[in-house]
């Protein structure tokens, strides 16, 4: 009867991991921060049907009653890593900028619809970098998703196993107990034998029962997050600062390491009639 229980709780467990390991998760903006040339300044949160406060801006419109996550910037290419040597398209955000993203978006309801809203120290540059930009961020969250979802599915794997493993552990344990105590019948010393390898089993299913009740939920969370990040509108509202061209030695028209663009990025610009 105990080894068809045990095989009962082990076959439940197995069926909810796997669910849980192939379960899709479907997939704002505050400001008024002071800004310091080459420095990344953040703002709070802020309900906002537009999102441009009047002024010039680009990208795409921010709905109604939208929870708008601000960042104020001098230059876009402050918002990405510059060691990171990945493709255009394909740059990581700067490991701040992604911090304070994510960390403001947790402090929101979970079903509230998220924006991102760049204040930008300087004029309008190549006339899709705001398609670009927010091709580049949904791009970085959705490799977030993928990379919280294949530790989601290496976690449950672990937790199978351990479960296995935990249980075979706990039969043993109970068994080589009641043999032991068998052995020492009527001694108080076998019944301490048994109830130690008892407790010794048990605590062979810490590491399962940690995995499925605590450990795996948390990383379903940060992917479902990801989710909404990676479809959220993303608008630019430039607030010319700077002298006009300075649009030229920033992202996408130069790399976040100064370097000139190429590829993709220099056929716009040369599609453009903008000289390198």
């Amino acid at each position: 009867m105990c080894n068809r229980n045990l095989r009962d709780l082990f076959a439940l467990i197995t069926y909810i991991s796997r669910a849980l390991s192939r379960t899709k998760i479907p997939a704002v903006l505050p400001s008024e921060l002071l800004h310091r040339p080459g420095r990344m300044a953040y703002s709070g949160r802020m309900t906002n049907t537009s999102g441009t406060n009047d002024k010039p801006s680009a990208g795409d419109p921010i709905p109604p009653k939208c929870s708008v996550i601000e960042v104020h910037v001098g230059e876009l290419k402050q918002l990405f890593n510059a060691i990171d040597p990945s493709p255009f398209r394909d740059k990581d955000l700067d490991p701040k900028a992604e911090e304070f993203i994510v960390g403001w978006a947790k402090d929101l309801p979970r079903d509230a619809t998220l924006a991102l809203v760049v204040d930008l120290d300087r004029e309008a540059g190549l006339p899709d970098e705001a398609a670009v930009l927010r091709d580049s961020i949904h791009e970085f969250f959705s490799q977030r998703a993928q990379a919280y979802r294949r530790r989601l599915r290496e976690l449950l794997r672990v937790g199978r196993t351990s479960l296995a493993i935990g249980l075979a552990a706990l039969a043993s344990a109970i068994a080589m107990g009641d043999f032991l105590a068998g052995l020492m019948k009527g001694s108080r010393i076998g019944e301490i034998v048994r109830e130690s390898f008892t407790i010794g089993g048990w605590v062979s299913m810490w590491r399962p029962l940690e995995i499925f009740l605590y450990d795996w939920w948390p990383i379903r969370a940060e992917a479902r997050l990801s989710d909404r990040l990676a479809a959220m509108p993303v608008r630019i509202r430039y607030l010319n600062a700077k002298e006009p061209d300075a649009w030229k030695g920033d992202w996408p028209a130069v790399s976040p390491r100064g370097e000139r663009a190429t590829g993709e990025a220099a056929r716009w610009v040369d599609g453009w009639g903008h000289p390198h």
